[in-house]
């Protein structure tokens, strides 16, 4: 797709060299660039007279003016807006720039990325509201001429829990005990009735309360069972009515709901991240103000996309009801992933896109969809080359999120120095979203420094995975002697550092010219094999540490018995027999470290070994242990491992089966010899033992 650039200055207080910009957008692919110095006052006219197709505005700041500047051309197909000013313009080092300024130019130049599935939520705006009858019922008040709400009211023993609004607008129950699972558009909730009165039932009437000797109901309709006395005269009030039974008390109750606002101090989900559709915004005013006006909005329905692909067919999370990478299911801040026997069970409504679990998925099973990891690498290639292009050298890729990231960088911007000038931010959907392959990836494109930057809503398990991946990318590195060359996790405190960016790595020597892809094993193979290739140091084997995501297995080969089970549990085909001979084979390349086949080995003969081993021999099958056959003592057709088959022996020597020797020399036979011995040993039939 051919685009169109167009270029502000803003008000000339972003230095650039504005033929060098030129030049880098054209080379981009840009069929016309334009550039101003005030697009969104003076030269608002002529930004409406010139642009045309499809354009790329470098402006984000007045979005919504350009927006509707576009949208009145009808020569304009599609704008897009990108930031030019924050990133890189508004720096200290801004006179410098240049070559990142045409980086960023470049990168707004390519293709959109491939759509991807949506997620669909609906929702009839059914809002239950949690919280105590006051509280409560004051907020279904606001809410309840723009969505269909109800109220489950709770209070602690021995207080009075408020008032019931006199008219009956909307469900007022009461309970505690509360628990909820679900998303927008499918919350089940359940509680327990906690109060004798049923007010789904009641008719407020207030006979009760004029009954009660012991004035242990009042205006909330509902018993105070430390005043009460049990003398009953409430239930004799109430009549036909039937609303107050005092064996009810604690029966189960639940209810569905498509939004769920929680005014209590107690959450009813505990993860990081709750749900879409759930809000708890406790006392603060601001807060639920905010809830109110978007669950004002939730009424109708909503998609978002599908974060994720599953491939169950390389997962390694078990096999055999043996458990093996449990990592995803680890690190999921929303709860999202759950363990389904063999494999996981991903639920697209919970999953919000951090990421995490592609990233530290070891076999690719799980990968990212926004974008795919094939889109992601074509846009970091694009900065790196445009930025080497035009004179750039020693660059940081600084990987961020579309959010709290961005409002950092321009608060860096607007009240400190600035990016350096060799610092690229590349904008993620969430800073955990990328992990080794695009890491290491963008190392071999030409960067020096992965800079991911990280904000006060990043989960802590999302922390301590980026740190965990970054460890093993930076062992790797300087095994390789790529001296200073890292991967770090950047604070977004650090930001303000002048010398958070000091340290000048070494980078490779050739850039690679190969796309990443969304196979992470294929990617990772060939980001490794260029960093060998261009390490100032080749080290060939690098030893990692437990829980690495490569390595090989050690056989001890006085245990093993060849039975072969670890065959069968290896989900990345790492481990494989020889049809011709008895072999077990293993290929380096392909193993995850998932453990099953330590797991499933019942001799215990399988050690894990982490370690990155780079030489060529380990995309090929390796003989760990091999075997002599035995064959059948009566047929000698092959019968298998001789070690197994004694071992066997020896461990059914002492059963009452095997108590005499003829039945102990079986063990040593095929099936169909072991039947033809069985038999040959009976006493043929006679058919004077017949019945007459």
């Amino acid at each position: 797709m051919t685009r169109n650039a167009y270029l502000c200055s803003c008000n000339r207080t972003m230095p650039y060299d504005a033929a060098a910009l030129t030049d880098a957008a054209r080379a981009a692919g840009a069929a016309r660039i334009e550039t101003f110095d005030a697009m969104c006052q003076h030269q608002l006219t002529r930004l409406g007279d010139a642009i045309e197709g499809d354009a790329v505005v470098g402006c984000t700041q007045e979005t919504r003016l350009l927006t509707e500047v576009a949208t009145d051309s009808p020569k304009v197909s599609t704008v897009r807006f990108f930031n030019l000013r924050e990133t890189a313009g508004w720096s200290k080092e801004s006179s410098f720039a240049t070559p990142k300024l045409a980086a960023l130019i470049a990168s707004a130049m390519l293709p959109d990325a491939e759509p991807t599935t949506q997620v669909s939520y609906k929702s009839a705006g059914q809002t239950l509201i949690i919280g105590p009858m006051t509280d409560a019922v004051a907020v279904a008040n606001l809410l309840k001429g723009s969505v269909a709400v109800s109220v489950l009211a709770t209070s602690d023993e021995g207080e009075t829990a408020g008032e019931l609004p006199a008219a009956r607008d909307f469900a007022v129950v009461t309970g505690d005990r509360i628990r909820a699972t679900g998303w927008l558009g499918a919350f089940d909730v359940k509680w327990q009735q906690a109060n004798p009165i049923d007010l789904d039932a009641c008719t407020r009437c207030g006979a009760c309360v004029k009954a009660c000797p012991e004035q242990a109901i009042d205006f909330s309709l509902q018993v105070d069972l430390q005043k009460c006395k049990s003398h009953r005269a409430c239930v004799a009030a109430c009549g036909d009515i039937g609303a107050i039974d005092f064996s009810r008390i604690d029966a189960e109750r639940s209810g569905r709901f498509d939004i769920v606002l929680n005014l209590t101090a107690q959450p009813l989900f505990t993860q990081h991240q709750p749900p879409q559709g759930y809000f708890q915004p406790a006392n603060d005013a601001i807060a639920r103000l905010r809830a109110i006006t978007e669950i004002i909005a939730l009424t109708g329905e909503f998609e978002k996309p599908k974060f994720f692909d599953y491939r169950p067919r390389i997962c390694a999370h078990g096999r055999n009801r043996k458990s093996g990478c449990t990592q995803c299911v680890d690190v999921c801040s929303t709860r999202a992933i759950a363990s389904r026997g063999d494999q996981i069970e991903v639920s697209p409504q919970l999953c919000m896109g951090c990421g995490a679990c592609t990233t530290v998925c070891p076999s690719g099973a799980l990968s990212y969809t926004v974008p795919r990891v094939a889109d992601l690498g074509a846009q970091i290639k694009t900065l790196l080359r445009t930025y080497h292009g035009a004179g750039g050298k020693d660059a940081i890729l600084l990987l961020h999120d579309g959010e709290q990231g961005v409002a950092a960088i321009a608060a860096l911007a607007r009240h400190g120095e600035g990016l350096p000038a060799r610092c690229i931010p590349l904008s993620l959907h969430h800073a955990a979203a990328a992990g080794l392959d695009v890491w290491l990836g963008a190392i071999a494109y030409g960067a020096t420094e992965v800079a991911v930057l990280v904000t006060p809503s990043v989960a802590p398990e999302y922390l301590i995975t980026l740190n965990a991946q970054a460890a093993i990318a930076n062992r790797i590195l300087a095994a390789l002697g790529y001296q200073g060359a890292r991967v770090r996790i950047v604070d977004e405190r650090e930001l303000a550092f002048p010398d958070w960016s000091a340290v000048r790595g070494l980078g490779v020597r050739v850039a690679a010219t190969f796309n990443l892809g969304n196979d992470k094993r294929g990617t990772l193979d060939a980001v490794f094999a260029h960093l060998l290739e261009h390490a100032p140091t080749p080290a060939p084997l690098i030893a990692l540490d437990a829980g690495a995501p490569f390595g090989a297995i050690a056989v001890d080969a006085d245990r093993c018995t060849m039975c072969l089970a670890c065959v069968g549990s290896c989900p990345e085909g790492a481990l494989a027999d020889n049809p011709e001979k008895l072999e077990l084979r293993f290929v380096e390349s392909k193993c995850v470290q998932c453990g099953l086949c330590q797991k499933t080995c019942p001799e215990r003969a399988i050690t894990l070994v982490p370690q990155l081993n780079l030489v060529a021999v380990a995309k090929k099958p390796l003989v760990l242990n091999a075997a002599e056959i035995l064959n059948c003592t009566r047929c000698s057709k092959p019968l298998g491992a001789k070690k197994m088959i004694e071992n066997m022996a020896g461990k059914l020597a002492s059963h009452g089966m095997f108590a005499d020797e003829r039945s102990k020399a079986r063990i040593f036979m095929c099936a169909d010899c072991r039947v033809a011995d069985l038999y040959s040993e009976e006493k043929p039939l006679d058919i004077r033992d017949l019945p007459r």
